[in-house]
């Protein structure tokens, strides 16, 4: 095998898992880039993370990228440089750069034009029609029709779902309330949320939805890894229990069980190939009982925060990457559709008892962590100091304070 380096971009849950999986197939230790330090990653003996001034804007990511990458091959002629995005703004970034840094580096990443309709979620959905991929009914709105009032016009009823367009602008906008998306009850609420959004600086379009009924049990979420050659070469689906009600995390998935579904792999896996995808996708859907189907909700253009329990299940996404962009290994075009038996949790056990609805699955999850069959990103038995041991007991605390004050049964809504 040849010798490589993980050079991955961001500091939060996702670089950690990533960072956990390098470790646990390879025993080496990443370097990570980030514009500011997040919790994950501190006090980390597998991940080093380096915090670079303005590292979340163009001209001073490629900069920065081109010096590390040319520094980097001057030392260690003979070690592939391997680049991963975690989170939207660095893989934003990276298509943006196209084939600049590849001196230097190798990584998957689209053609600005394919993440940008891709990553919008309004050109994302009609994507999804080209392909007849089911997605919850649309109406989008760009500032202009916001303007004039067009929202209040929809060709559904409430209750509604309301979400930016524009995920990466989102991030870089503050006001009282804002969340990464939102389920509305009445006209009132979404006049004065969108206003306000728009009021804050927002200037993309935002997407109102038709509500899918049901609470979080009817959530699913699909990570695929698609080579360089644009071949998918693995996809695994969850099925979430629980997400994070808080305001600045809601909807980020909390605890997940494996499930299994052929047509939705073979459905997404011909998209995937159809568009000339590569890299990880990480799609979320939810299951519409009104028609028995799957809706899609978006694509992320990388792994998801959540996306460790693809590895714990037995299908580490580190050796994908290598097997892809180090080692350009043979593959046989046959994908495989992973099938997995542990249960995924970033919270602690009390909160998923507590909070998660009494059914069926409950109880198999249940009888996972009676017997052992679960794990989670953040509590490795090989990156466990005191400090981190202290810093994940106080994440755990501030979890458990957020959904004892945000918490609520979306199933109620439907």
């Amino acid at each position: 095998m040849k010798q490589f380096q993980p050079f991955l971009l961001g500091s939060d849950i996702n670089v950690y898992g990533m960072a956990r999986a390098f470790h646990e197939q390879y025993g080496i230790v990443s370097k990570a880039y980030a514009h500011f330090q997040l919790a994950p990653t501190r006090y980390s003996r597998i991940v080093d993370v380096t915090i670079v001034p303005d590292f979340d804007e163009l001209d001073a990511f490629k900069r920065y990228m081109l010096e590390l990458g040319s520094s980097f091959k001057a030392r260690n002629p003979d070690t592939v440089a391997l680049l991963i995005p975690c989170g939207d703004v660095y893989a934003d970034l990276l298509s943006q750069c196209g084939d600049e840094l590849r001196k230097y580096f190798v990584y998957n990443t689209l053609d600005d034009a394919l993440s940008r309709r891709l990553s919008y979620k309004s050109s994302f959905y009609r994507i999804c029609e080209e392909f007849k991929l089911p997605h919850p009914r649309t109406a989008t709105f760009d500032r202009e029709a916001v303007a004039r009032g067009d929202y209040r016009n929809l060709p559904f009823g409430f209750p509604v779902a309301m979400k930016p367009a524009n995920s990466v602008e989102w991030l870089g906008i503050e006001f009282e309330g804002r969340k990464k998306a939102f389920i509305i009850d009445t006209p009132e609420e979404l006049e004065s949320l969108i206003q306000k959004s728009y009021k804050a600086g927002y200037t993309s379009e935002m997407v109102i939805q038709d509500f899918i009924p049901g609470g979080d049990d009817r959530m699913r979420v699909l990570n695929a890894y698609v080579d360089q050659h644009h071949r998918v070469r693995m996809m695994f689906l969850g099925h979430p229990l629980l997400e994070d009600p808080t305001p600045v995390a809601v909807g980020n998935y909390a605890a997940i069980l494996p499930d299994y579904d052929e047509e939705v792999f073979r459905r997404i896996a011909a998209f995937l190939e159809g568009i000339g995808y590569e890299g990880v996708a990480n799609f979320d859907m939810k299951f519409d009982v009104r028609d028995q189907t799957y809706k899609l909700f978006e694509i992320n253009l990388r792994q998801g925060r959540s996306s460790y329990f693809v590895t714990l299940n037995g299908f580490n996404l580190a050796r994908y990457f290598v097997d892809d962009l180090v080692e350009d290994s043979a593959f046989d075009g046959k994908t495989v559709f992973g099938r997995g038996d542990k249960l995924w949790l970033e919270i602690p056990r009390s909160i998923f008892r507590t909070y998660v609805a009494d059914n069926s699955d409950k109880q198999t999850a249940l009888s996972m962590i009676k017997s052992g069959n679960w794990g989670s990103t953040l509590e490795y038995s090989k990156d466990m100091n005191p400090l981190r041991w202290l810093l994940i007991r106080h994440m755990f605390n501030i979890y458990k304070k957020g959904y004892s004050r945000y918490f609520i049964k979306k199933a109620d809504k439907s």
